[in-house]
């Protein structure tokens, strides 16, 4: 009997010897987190009642399950793939009750379809997770890993940890332009509304950066007024709308300055800008070149270039979708995050500034 209790104490001890070096592994590995809105929400308003979700047929059409997954894409969506780079599994979305155990340090997704940098965007949508509420998730999912492997080990998960943000177009589109004579345009003028968000934005940041984030994408605004939905109301021979693209132009350099200056006090490269703009409108202007037989016709939706009301089952559905720049009236196609993402990775610094995806990745390795 004696033997056999002292063979159990080595089981028992060898046994939490291989947790922790399980658990400490974990850690070592690079966690992602994502914050923003729809074009990287991976399901968090399936658990909240909205009308901001994709949790029926045909989302999901080309995602491994071939199942709506609450993302707003036909199949991965940006943070799926940038998972993939990472050689990472996907985040899971933060209210997702398989979010427990060794799941937590790989990371997690805190966005939520509709959200902007202001409060007051997608009212409409009623009960999503705004920016204080995704930052306070953020909170939230240190105290829980903090039980898991201790505080020291959170903090350095935290600290080399990829972060995205992702977040601003819906301020214009869910806001600013929402309704003729909005709240908010009778409140600023555009050149004045665009600063205004900005330093909302800068606060944000600020946050985040308190929160422990050193490593953070952000990326700027695609061309606004280029999007099916806005094609659809607007546009009379498929020209993007003016004042969304104008409003594009306006915020995007500001944006880039803004943090620029954050790096500048912060005394290091902390934030990284990822020039959506630019990335969209390569294959916006010049679709052929990238394999896609349209950049203004939506996959899925209805009425003219299927950019009116939500992609339904009763909607047009096209039967390839890698030949479309876009998935639905807003979101691009799974097809157009691939090249969206490999130009994060690989892109000049005209398209990541100071550096792109796979240096961040190489220099980070080495600390």
């Amino acid at each position: 009997m004696a033997v056999s209790t002292i063979y159990g104490h080595s089981f028992t001890l060898v046994l939490s010897v291989l947790v922790l070096a399980t658990v400490f592994t974990s850690v070592d590995a690079r966690a992602f987190f994502v914050f923003g809105d729809s074009l990287v929400d991976n399901g968090n308003n399936n658990y909240l009642v909205t009308s901001a979700r994709a949790d029926s047929p045909p989302y999901g059409i080309d995602y491994p399950t071939h199942r709506p997954t609450g993302r707003f894409s036909n199949g991965l969506n940006m943070p799926d793939l940038i998972s993939q780079r990472m050689g990472a599994e996907p985040t899971l979305p933060y209210l997702s009750p398989r979010l427990t155990g060794q799941r937590l340090l790989v990371g997690a997704n805190f966005a939520s379809a509709g959200i902007g940098i202001l409060n007051d965007t997608g009212a409409q949508f009623l009960n999503i997770i705004r920016m204080p509420l995704q930052l306070e998730y953020f909170r939230q999912y240190q105290q829980r890993v903090s039980r898991l492997i201790g505080e020291s080990q959170t903090k350095k998960l935290i600290k080399n940890a990829l972060v995205l943000v992702t977040v601003g177009g819906n301020d214009f589109v869910n806001n600013y332009y929402l309704i003729p004579y909005s709240a908010r345009s009778r409140q600023y003028s555009l050149q004045n509304y665009v600063p205004f968000i900005i330093s909302e934005y800068k606060k944000i940041l600020m946050k985040l950066y308190s929160l422990g984030a050193r490593r953070v994408l952000i990326t700027g605004t695609g061309p606004l007024g280029c999007v099916p939905a806005e094609l659809a109301q607007h546009s009379r021979n498929g020209e993007c709308a003016t004042e969304l693209q104008r409003a594009a132009e306006l915020y995007n350099p500001q944006l880039n300055q803004m943090l620029n200056d954050l790096n500048s006090k912060i005394g290091s490269h902390v934030f990284i800008s990822v020039n959506s703009n630019k990335m969209h409108s390569n294959f916006i202007t010049d679709p052929q070149a990238f394999g896609f037989v349209t950049s203004k016709i939506a996959c899925c939706g209805q009425g003219p270039y299927n950019g009116l009301g939500l992609c339904t089952p009763m909607s047009n559905l096209c039967a390839n979708r890698d030949l479309y720049a876009f998935w639905d009236a807003f979101h691009p196609s799974e097809r157009a995050n691939q090249i969206i993402v490999e130009q994060m990775m690989t892109g000049s610094t005209d398209y990541m500034h100071p550096m792109n995806l796979s240096t961040i990745l190489a220099l980070d390795s080495l600390n």
